[in-house]
């Protein structure tokens, strides 16, 4: 074979639990492919990953690997329709996309089994002959151009371009990989070049069948796929090619033993500590990196986490390995800092290292290995299945770095214990090596330098030995310890057969302070359980203060759970505490053999909880600061929180809360919290490999904790309480209009929110709108965002609030202001008449057998199932058959019943029709928004000056959630 590669066959390790075959074979052009066959799966997937990435751009043409990603599936020789594949692949229930990073380019897509063998030809064939049309090709430089203009105020992507920027400029490490409209249209015309022409020969120089690794995932044989892929991607054309390869590190000493400080966008104090080390691909059995950065980032007593927590120096800290390609990673620790946090800088790095020189001079712990190796081993065995295309994407990402018998185990099953390597990687963290990155807006008026590609402020120093030895002995004093042994391991993996095959939940217990809904596993066979508990406390909504101090009790209660969920999560059981709409709520997920401990624990920080007056402050602080820095959020994410702020009568605005913040006191708290509970209905779901006694008994355990006893700290829930309104009743014939400035004046985009209101939950308006939905995306997508390039963000969505259906635009654009944007989702709907009116009759059966095959796609995993259950709960709609009486709905919906559907609740100017259009201006449209506020309006349009007074003005659809309180079991 081409390039020494044999088409041998190859035992791949594979979970115990996993009942899917696979192959390994080799075409003759030397394209590597694993053949997957499932069954089961009602999805087909595949990947294709080509090992070339931005590190392949050429000189002068940053961002071009990039733009071929964008432009390669548009058309083919064979399909030569412009967008074909892409329109192919979503009429047929499925998605694609591709993602690159510096050595690899990858192309994915799913589909309804059915459709899959032509999809996959489709696939293959703008891998064999692209065309990549002139138009394409304009347009993509302008949808990158969107994108550039999105990341130049996200602090991550500066951040990263910084860290990119201190290395030597000859090395590909330091280009700019995503390019933008200089980099592919101004610079290259300057200098003669034809765009196109440099994409077409970047393509031929590159892209080689021997530097591809293909992945295909279906329900068919073994011998039958792998038929159909030798006669589908033989002709792909082999140069052999040799691949990017990188000679030297990027770094001198120059670029080493360096404090960068740096001013981003949002407020907040961050600190990033790295080392170029050797990738750790090449020892993944021995995995040193995922030994060290799990003792190094561990939240036990005497690691870095707890001492800086401790202190109120430290909010989050990460550290891991961060691998740029086979030749060079990073060993990165993050931390984000509290105020006290950002003073005492040099005391926090003095600190680190000296936990690292506590690891070299202790030695590598084989205890610790051995735990860390027996969790692995059952997260690879007991793991979960996911989609199709996520599981393709992993397995292509691994087939570049392991040979073929670990393409699914990759690093994740560390076996091989080598103190010496561990200890050589443990010496690359020194002060001699070591980079270090500082971010806050107080660092403002420091720098003296500006990063060319997003302009974001720096300056740069030199750091010594002799000054981090002085750091280190100025570092806080305390007993370092490696993580202690973990109590969540799990050690019984036994399944506990249902007695009753129940295909839905079951309303197993009710009574006065709780419900129980309980659904044992019948589909996954694996230990896992699914435990959710929500405390519906309407006192936690009556005011922003009320939600601000409700926000404040979630956070100090998950921070006063950390090093618990930190353990539990190590071992496969995650531990979820957020702040909802009507309380707050509980989730413990994983392995189901320690749930109960866990859950214990919970139950006890929760009831014996205790306001402590740092940790308050650091939390308030915290808050103020994710307040505060709402306004750098992009306009379509301001258009997506204002939506649910108008027709939601249970959010408050955000600045409401910014202004009640600052007088909160420990006091307040303290008095809040029992009021809060003075007013509480506990409602639980436990799914998975639980008995119902064991169901039960948790719940018991839960209402004698909390409403038994002398002194309860719970009282019942008041019927009325439940009956709560939520959501706004627009009016039929009606189009609402919110308008408001963009709270970032930096920021040129501007955003429209698009919503159509339809109806409450009901099965058959339900079908027809996500069969109007199937059909339109992929033309909203092609017209809204490739044709006329209104911008990056071009989403068009189904909407579910609490059981009221809708479907959305939402777009951010730079060219079009808000109203004209408006006005093109308004004409494309206009122009969409034609498609629904002259549609035949074997196109409407082919839409709908599409939406039919995705309704009956079965949950991938106890988790997804769950959440789908969890969801008709929290709603109060309960219809757990939701998908079964859809798909029977559908099998008799005519022609003429979704056409009527469309004229009443979709076309332009229908009396039915209901829409609210929010809408962001941004810098580029200010003068737009002036104008338009000042506009007299036609007789059907309403603009909402308030968004208070109009919630409370309008008419609203009662709550489902109410009704079902007093159900029979």
């Amino acid at each position: 074979m081409a390039n020494g590669i044999e088409n041998e066959e190859v035992v791949i390790v594979k979970p115990q639990t996993d009942k899917r075959k696979y192959r390994r074979i080799v075409l003759g052009n030397s394209l590597q492919v694993l053949l997957v066959s499932d069954p089961d799966t009602d999805k087909s997937a595949a990947c294709m990953l080509v090992s070339v990435g931005n590190f392949s751009d050429p000189d002068g043409l940053e961002g071009l690997a990039s733009f071929l990603l964008r432009v390669l599936h548009n058309a083919s020789e064979k399909y030569p329709a412009e967008g074909s594949f892409i329109k192919y692949v979503s009429e047929h229930g499925g998605h694609r996309n591709g993602s690159m990073n510096c050595d690899w380019t990858s192309y994915y897509f799913d589909i309804n089994n059915d459709s899959f063998e032509e999809a996959l030809e489709r696939f293959s064939q703008f891998l064999i002959k692209p065309l990549m049309p002139s138009e394409a090709t304009v347009r993509a430089i302008k949808t990158i151009e969107s994108a550039f203009q999105k990341n130049l105020l996200s602090d991550g992507r500066r951040a990263y371009q910084l860290q990119k920027h201190f290395s030597i400029e000859s090395h590909p490490y330091h280009k700019y990989g995503l390019g933008n409209w200089y980099s592919l249209e101004v610079r290259p015309k300057a200098k003669g070049l034809d765009i196109r022409h440099e994409l077409l020969k970047f393509y031929e120089e590159n892209y080689s069948a021997n530097l591809m690794h293909l992945v295909v995932y279906t329900k068919e044989s073994l011998d039958k796929i792998q038929s159909s892929v030798e006669n589908k991607f033989q002709d792909i054309r082999n140069s052999n090619q040799r691949g990017f390869r990188i000679t030297g590190l990027p770094f001198t000493s120059e670029h080493l033993m360096i404090l960068v400080k740096l001013v981003p966008i949002k407020e907040g104090h961050k600190l990033r500590v790295e080392w170029p080390i050797t990738p750790s691909r090449h020892h993944y059995k021995e995995a040193p990196c995922k030994y060290l950065g799990h003792v190094i980032r561990h939240k036990g007593e005497g690691s870095v986490y707890h001492i800086l927590k401790t202190l109120g120096w430290a909010m989050q800290l990460f550290a891991d390995e961060n691998e740029i390609t086979s030749e060079f990673s990073f060993f990165t620790v993050a931390v984000d800092l509290t105020e006290d946090g950002h003073e005492h800088m040099q005391d926090i790095v003095g600190l680190l290292f000296k936990y690292i020189k506590f690891l070299r001079e202790s030695g590598i712990c084989k205890r610790e290995f051995e735990e860390l190796s027996t969790v692995c081993e059952i997260n690879f065995h007991y793991q979960d299945k996911i989609p199709p295309i996520d599981y393709v994407k992993e397995i292509a990402s691994r087939m570049q770095k392991y040979p073929p018998k670990d393409w699914l185990v990759g690093s994740s099953l560390p076996s091989n214990f080598n103190p010496d390597l561990m200890q050589m990687i443990l010496r690359e963290l020194s002060p001699e090596n070591v980079r270090i990155f500082w971010e806050s807006k107080k660092l403002d008026g420091e720098t003296d330098k500006v990063e060319p590609w997003y302009g974001t402020p720096y300056s740069v120093e030199r750091v010594t030995t002799s000054m981090i030895e002085k750091w280190m002995s100025s570092a806080p004093i305390s007993d370092l310890q490696l993580p202690a042994a973990n109590m969540f391991i799990p050690k019984n993996f036994s399944l506990k057969g249902a007695r009753e095959k129940v295909k839905f939940p079951v309303l197993l217990r009710k009574s006065s302070y709780s419900k129980l809904w309980y659904k044992p596993d019948t589909m996954f066979s694996l230990p896992k359980a699914f435990v959710k508990i929500e405390f519906n406390c309407p006192h936690a909504r009556i005011s922003p203060e009320a939600e601000v101090l409700a926000d404040i009790f979630v956070r100090l209660l998950r921070d006063y759970l950390n090093e618990h969920a930190y353990y539990a999560e190590v071992a496969g059981l995650d531990c979820y505490i957020r702040r909802t709409d009507r309380g707050f709520e509980v989730t413990l997920d994983g392995y189901n053999d320690k749930v109960n401990i866990l859950l214990e624990t919970v139950i006890d920080k929760i009831a014996n909880f205790e306001v402590k007056p740092d940790k308050f402050s650091i939390i308030k602080e915290m808050i103020t600061k994710d307040i505060y820095n709402f306004k750098f959020r992009e306009p379509y994410e301001l258009a997506s929180v204002y939506y649910p702020l108008i027709l939601n009568n249970i959010r408050w605005p955000w600045k409401d809360k910014l202004e009640v913040l600052p007088l909160l006191k420990v006091e307040d708290l303290v008095k809040f919290i029992p009021m809060m509970f003075s007013s509480t209905y506990v409602e639980c779901f436990i799914a998975g490999n639980m008995e119902r006694e064991e169901a039960t008994s948790i719940v018991e355990i839960i209402e004698d904790k909390f409403f038994k006893g002398s002194n309860p700290i719970c009282q019942p829930l008041f019927t009325s309480l439940h009956l709560t309104n939520e959501v706004v009743k627009l009016e039929r014939g009606m189009n609402y209009l919110y308008s408001e400035k963009g709270l970032n004046p930096n920021n040129q985009n501007s955003a429209i929110l698009h919503y159509i209101q339809v109806n409450r939950d009901d099965f058959v308006l339900n079908v027809k709108l996500e069969l109007f939905h199937l059909i339109a995306k992929e033309p909203a997508y092609h017209q809204l965002r490739s044709v006329e390039q209104l911008g990056y963000h071009n989403y068009f969505y189904l909407s579910n609030d609490f059981g009221i259906h809708g479907v959305a635009f939402l777009i951010q654009s730079t060219v079009k202001s808000p109203r004209e944007i408006d006005l093109r989702v308004e004409e494309f709907l206009k122009k969409f008449e034609n498609k629904i009116y002259e549609m035949t009759s074997d196109e409407f059966k082919s839409n709908v057998n599409a939406l039919i095959d995705m309704d009956t796609e079965k949950h991938k995993n106890l988790r997804d199932e769950s959440i789908y259950y969890w969801q008709e709960i929290v709603n109060g709609t309960l219809k757990f058959d939701r998908k079964e009486a859809q798909v029977e709905i559908l099998r008799q919906l005519t022609q003429q019943e979704f056409i009527d559907f469309f004229d009443e609740y979709i076309k332009v100017g229908s009396p039915r029709k209901k829409t609210l259009s929010v809408r962001i201006y941004g810098k580029n449209h200010l003068t737009e928004y002036k104008s338009e506020k000042n506009e007299p309006l036609e007789l059907q349009y309403v603009r909402i000056h308030d968004i208070l007074n109009f919630r409370t003005s309008q008419p609203h659809y009662g709550s489902s959630k109410g009704s079902f309180i007093h159900m029979k079991l």
